[in-house]
């Protein structure tokens, strides 16, 4: 019975993924094919003006471009369904292999920072919660809102002049050195590298988590079967461990996991920022230039990255909190 439930409760969310990635390819390309960025002019480059308007016809045709959009989308859908996920035309290359070369690099920086933002926002929130009302609760009130306000990309500029620029300390961007193989690239370098887009993520993913686990911390502090804790003379971390740890480990988890969007959000920008080849810099470039098929592939990939997080807390959810299951699993 329980192993029927868990295969109708995979069912369910497959099918929902599949409408997701429908809806999401839909909107993508509608948006895309209406933008004023011309795909063509992107492919030829400077050299626009050397180009007849029989050359411009043929590469329109050679990659698609001419016909309606709608026959567009179903030849582009039809092939997905095969496997093949189009031809990059700003990279030359398969979509598919872009794709799996950028996102090892992207998956170390998003990893990183979310496991970082994670642990400190959890720690400072316990701290704040802990302390409701004391100056330690109103700095770490005053760093978080002043974080969540504070936009991915002008803290990594921020942190670039300072460690890369004035104190010389970390490089200046990229995941490995200028004019140096990558085989031939340290693990230390690389860390190297690394060090200020991952300090840039963790730092504004911090707010969320240390805010919900604060204000939740609060409630259950304030719950009567704390105060009668507290009578029985449970204080401090014993009271916290008891009693605190497996309420406010809910949203936390359900907040940090359901976080997927922004952090893939937060990593474009710092990607940019850094010139960190992952696959925030890729989207950029391939909505820029009107890359179609680049465009589409790190859409639908994002999605399911986003979908399998938020898929994640609500399998933890349920198994943390009995409560939550109500059958489903």
């Amino acid at each position: 019975m329980r192993f029927k439930k868990a295969i109708r409760y995979i069912i369910g969310k497959l099918i929902k993924l599949a409408v997701l990635l429908l809806a999401v390819s839909i909107l993508s390309f509608i948006l895309v094919s209406n933008s004023p960025v011309d795909p063509i002019q992107s492919y030829i480059g400077a050299d626009m003006t050397r180009v007849s308007p029989e050359q411009r016809q043929s590469i329109a045709e050679y990659w698609g471009l001419h016909e309606p959009p709608v026959q567009r989308f179903l030849h582009w859908g039809k092939n997905l369904l095969q496997g093949d996920m189009g031809t990059s035309l700003i990279y030359r290359s398969p979509v598919s292999s872009i794709i799996a070369e950028r996102f090892v690099a992207s998956l170390a920086l998003m990893s990183l920072a979310w496991v970082l933002s994670g642990l400190f926002g959890f720690l400072l929130g316990i701290i704040a919660g802990m302390k409701e009302g004391t100056w330690i609760d109103k700095i770490i009130k005053g760093y978080c809102f002043t974080l969540a306000s504070t936009p991915a990309f002008w803290l990594g500029l921020v942190l670039l002049i300072l460690f890369s620029v004035w104190l010389g300390w970390l490089p200046i961007g990229l995941s490995t050195p200028a004019g140096i193989l990558a085989d031939e690239v340290s693990l230390l370098e690389r860390i190297r590298h690394l060090i200020l887009p991952v300090l840039t993520l963790s730092i504004v993913g911090v707010p969320h988590i240390a805010l919900h686990t604060r204000q939740k911390l609060i409630e259950v502090l304030n719950s009567e079967y704390v105060r009668f804790a507290k009578a029985k003379g449970e204080l401090g971390f014993t009271l916290l461990w008891n009693h605190g740890l497996r309420n406010i480990s809910l949203p936390a988890i359900s907040v940090h996991f359901a976080s997927f969007g922004e952090l893939f959000g937060g990593a474009v920008l710092a990607e940019q920022v850094f010139s960190y080849p992952g696959l925030g810099q890729a989207v950029v470039q391939a909505g820029l230039s009107g890359d179609v098929p680049l465009l589409l592939g790190i859409v639908l990939c994002s999605t399911i990255f986003v979908f399998i997080g938020n898929s994640i807390a609500d399998i933890l959810y349920k198994a943390i909190d009995p409560r939550m299951r109500r059958g489903d699993l």
